[in-house]
């Protein structure tokens, strides 16, 4: 009988496979990383193919580790970096194009030219979402303006599109299938009728026929090739929703903030969608199967994780990502400096495109214990930001932040994070909760585990941050961020 659900994590730095039992415990993980393209400034690509290989390699890896076998796992989920958008060949499977990734801001002209007629937000009223180069629409128009032929091949059935979901779906099962998290990030999903808006597929010029069969997010799409043979491929979740669902955040007004590449904060709003009027998204949260869709405020930060990988790779402040806790905590605050980090235009609740990253207050007292301290603070304000923005619109006011992804082991900013939205920061038992909500969504597809009830049994408290910064000081830093911020404007 099979004891355990796999759960394919398909991030913007690497994949990985975990293996989980019923209780929500990691039994298994294998991970591989794949190369960062940047071929010009503001262009961010990956390898289709090589993610494909990657993911097989960590299949293999965690049912090795786990001494595990494909009848041992009753069903594989898929989490997803969101918005990389890739178009293949429907004939060979082979991409036209690298995959174009969220980060991306090649997309600009095409944003601001459909802005131009309407406005940023002319297509929020049925997406939920601003005109931005962060969505897969505008990113499927540039390869088929600029990939040679591949407007007619488009017409006539030839090639399909997907985000990454769509893409490790197919290659697992042959089906052309996305979920509604997933569609409901490309500008071209209808938030009401949950699926492909004509209207919207004529103004950024897409044929329909080249677009994925948009399901729930727990439903069995079909099932798997290869080293997991026969076992079916049941749950679908962008990267952020299946943090949501792995946090088991299922009532209205609960909410969770994952720290990764980026950072993205989202809230349940229940089974209507929640229009915002602070630079928020609207988004799904998750549907399962024939149940009503849940939906989501999203505060989305393009450069989190990202930033220390940054002072990493381009500076060699630090040899590995953890090293950077030590070296921040050697001075007791940033020297009075604070880095904007606007790689990629600033996403929540600004949505500037023209912003680029900043470093302000440097003096000669500035070393690199304020550098790293002050990059790690970066993440802390974008999020309070965010979480402003949410209680807003929402009306709803957090007394906790669930958190999770792989900055939540760091103490300094988690202590400084609660100190900065004055509320406690709480790390669950199982800190991998984007891939635990694509297995739970899997699972109960299959039978696994059986209701929403079930699930939040297995959640459990792992540490908690209580603010301990007094009002004026939070006050205080957090002005001279908003001011820091204004400085990024007008860049690009």
């Amino acid at each position: 009988m099979p004891q355990y659900v796999a759960a394919i994590d398909q991030g913007t730095t690497s994949t990985r496979c975990i293996l989980f039992d019923h209780a929500g415990r990691v039994v298994a993980l294998a991970q591989e990383e794949h190369r960062q393209i940047y071929p010009q400034p503001g262009w961010v690509e990956h390898d289709a193919l090589e993610i494909w290989e990657r993911t097989q390699q960590v299949i293999r890896g965690a049912l090795a580790n786990a001494g595990a076998e494909a009848a041992d796992v009753a069903a594989i989920g898929i989490t997803n970096q969101r918005e990389t958008t890739v178009v293949w060949e429907k004939e060979t499977g082979r991409p036209i194009y690298n995959a174009i990734v969220w980060q991306d801001t090649r997309t600009d002209a095409i944003c601001s030219h459909l802005a131009a007629a309407g406005g940023q937000d002319r297509l929020r009223d049925k997406t939920g979402l601003p005109l931005a180069t962060y969505f897969s629409g505008p990113k499927i128009q540039w390869i088929l303006e600029n990939v040679p032929g591949a407007r007619e091949r488009a017409e006539r059935g030839e090639l399909l599109f997907g985000n990454m979901d769509t893409w490790l779906i197919w290659n697992l099962t042959g089906e052309h299938v996305t979920d509604v998290t997933n569609a409901s990030r490309t500008l071209l999903m209808n938030l009401v009728t949950l699926d492909w808006d004509e209207e919207n597929l004529a103004l950024l010029h897409i044929p329909r026929i080249m677009l994925p069969r948009i399901a729930s997010s727990a439903e069995v799409y079909g099932h798997a090739k290869g080293a997991l043979g026969g076992v079916p491929v049941a749950g679908d979740l962008g990267d952020q929703h299946a943090a949501l669902f792995g946090q088991t955040c299922f009532s209205a007004g609960e909410a969770k903030n994952t720290y990764g590449t980026g950072c993205f904060m989202l809230l349940n709003t229940g089974t209507s969608p929640v229009p915002s009027k602070n630079g928020l998204l609207t988004t799904l949260g998750y549907k399962i199967g024939n149940q009503p869709a849940v939906y989501a405020l999203e505060g989305s930060i393009a450069i989190a994780g990202a930033l220390v990988q940054w002072l990493r790779d381009n500076l060699g402040m630090i040899e590995k990502s953890s090293e950077v806790e030590t070296l921040a905590a050697a001075v007791p605050d940033s020297g009075g400096i604070y880095f904007v980090p606007a790689f990629s235009g600033l996403f929540a609740p600004y949505w500037r495109a023209d912003a680029r990253g900043a470093l302000v207050g440097m003096t000669r007292f500035v070393n690199k214990h304020h550098i790293a301290r002050a990059a790690l603070e970066a993440t802390a304000y974008q999020t309070r930001e965010v979480l402003d923005a949410m209680e807003k619109d929402s009306g709803v006011q957090l007394t906790a932040l669930k958190v999770d992804g792989g900055m939540v082991f760091n103490d300094l900013l988690m202590q400084f994070q609660a100190d900065l939205v004055n509320v406690p920061v709480i790390r669950p038992t199982v800190a991998e909760t984007t891939a635990l909500g694509a297995a739970y969504a899997a699972g109960l597809a299959v039978g696994f585990w059986q209701n929403e009830a079930e699930l939040r049994q297995n959640w459990g408290k792992a540490k908690e941050w209580i603010p301990q910064m007094s009002a004026a000081r939070r006050e205080e830093l957090y002005a001279g961020w908003k001011k820091a911020v204004t400085r990024t404007f007008d860049w690009a």
